[in-house]
């Protein structure tokens, strides 16, 4: 199980959890067990396309990851992070 780091806009759907546990071999694996856990996140993470949406990033460890098919990294937490904006 790897620990996945949830930013405060996603953790409506994690019950207001800031970290949780996802089991995957790739970033995509556990990206599905996540919302598979928690309906609707994934989506917030990623678009139709299966990419990355340009407002979130991911980190395995220190490591930026924008390849979804990137296998995970034993040991290493994963962070999504969620950019803030407006004006």
């Amino acid at each position: 199980m790897t620990v996945v780091l949830i930013p405060s806009q996603l953790q409506s759907y994690t019950g207001g959890a800031s970290r949780v546990q996802a089991d995957g071999r790739t970033v995509m694996d556990l990206l599905r067990d996540l919302d598979r856990q928690f309906p609707g996140i994934r989506f917030r993470v990623v678009d139709e396309q299966d990419r990355v949406r340009q407002h979130m990033k991911i980190f395995i460890g220190p490591e930026r990851v924008a390849d979804l098919n990137t296998p995970m990294t034993a040991g290493c937490d994963l962070m999504l992070f969620g950019a803030l904006s407006g004006g």
